[in-house]
């Protein structure tokens, strides 16, 4: 059941969306506490809300970033249909997706539309690496001022970052600082060059649904322009997908013989994420793969 205050800016945002009152006449929780179905005369939507004084900007940043990957018309992304705020409460409004079962092709389809998301031409063509706006990954801000190298982006925006708030946090010490100061030079070796790649973020098994048509759907994404083997590494990161996925990526937009050599490294951004948002249980991997590379 939703709350008054988000019902209320929930129906502000339809209203505003449809250019006609619309009521919520029923509402039921969906996958977390913070998410809900709601039933309108207009139609099913999903609705999910935060605190804005502890996330300032996030919906407006994820309607930003879903816009965007809509408008690549390559895979399927929820269309947006407004955000608002009701005193302390954020509140995002899209459309509602109900599940299905994959289609057959559903693999390949899905890898073939992330192949073409990623090598699409960039709006940004002539600024070079990130975004003209910054977002969040899961909970944390995520700053993206524009680099014309990727390696010097992945650095400052993405690795340093990371690193200074775990030491704030006094999840690591001295000794990891070192272990990335020595790391960064190896770091253009792991990355071919390649132009900007539209990426979805943060792509992992939670992140993508099977629509009602059977094939893929996108959300909750941290979106910014880098090089594709982010999106590819983190797909890896929790077990990986199927590996038609893969083969179909390759086939669309060919990668790198080697490119499997250099996930762990993309992954050291997410990794360091889950420093931050989870505790030093993390530390070990990223020390691991900082040692072995």
């Amino acid at each position: 059941m939703l709350s008054k205050e988000i019902k209320k800016a929930t129906e502000h945002i339809l209203t505003q969306h449809f250019g006609k009152a619309v009521q919520v006449t029923r509402s039921a929780g969906v996958g977390h506490q913070d998410a809900h179905r709601i039933e309108t005369p207009e139609g099913s939507f999903f609705v999910k809300y935060n605190s804005a004084r502890r996330y300032p900007g996030m919906f407006k940043a994820e309607a930003r970033g879903l816009a965007l990957l809509r408008n690549s018309h390559t895979v399927y992304v929820p269309e947006v249909i407004g955000y608002g705020e009701e005193g302390d409460n954020s509140v995002l409004v899209l459309e509602f997706i109900d599940s299905a079962a994959q289609r057959d092709d559903f693999w390949i389809r899905f890898g073939t539309e992330l192949a073409t998301l990623h090598r699409s031409i960039p709006e940004n063509e002539n600024k070079g690496f990130g975004l003209d706006h910054d977002n969040y990954i899961g909970s944390l801000p995520q700053q993206n001022k524009w680099h014309a190298s990727w390696i010097d982006f992945f650095v400052v925006e993405r690795l340093e970052v990371q690193l200074r708030m775990a030491r704030d946090q006094r999840s690591a010490g001295p000794d990891l600082s070192q272990m990335f100061q020595r790391f960064y030079r190896h770091l253009p070796d792991f990355f071919p060059e390649e132009p900007p790649a539209l990426l979805h973020g943060d792509l992992w098994s939670g992140n993508f649904m099977v629509g009602n048509d059977g094939r893929a759907a996108i959300i909750d994404p941290a979106v910014y322009y880098g090089h594709r083997y982010m999106d590819l590494g983190m797909s890896l990161l929790f077990g990986g997908f199927d590996s038609k996925f893969y083969e179909a990526c390759n086939e669309a937009y060919p990668l790198e013989p080697s490119w499997r050599k250099s996930m762990d490294i993309a992954n050291l951004y997410p990794l360091m994420v889950h420093v931050n948002l989870f505790g030093g249980g993390y530390l070990s991997s990223v020390k691991a793969v900082l040692r072995r590379f």
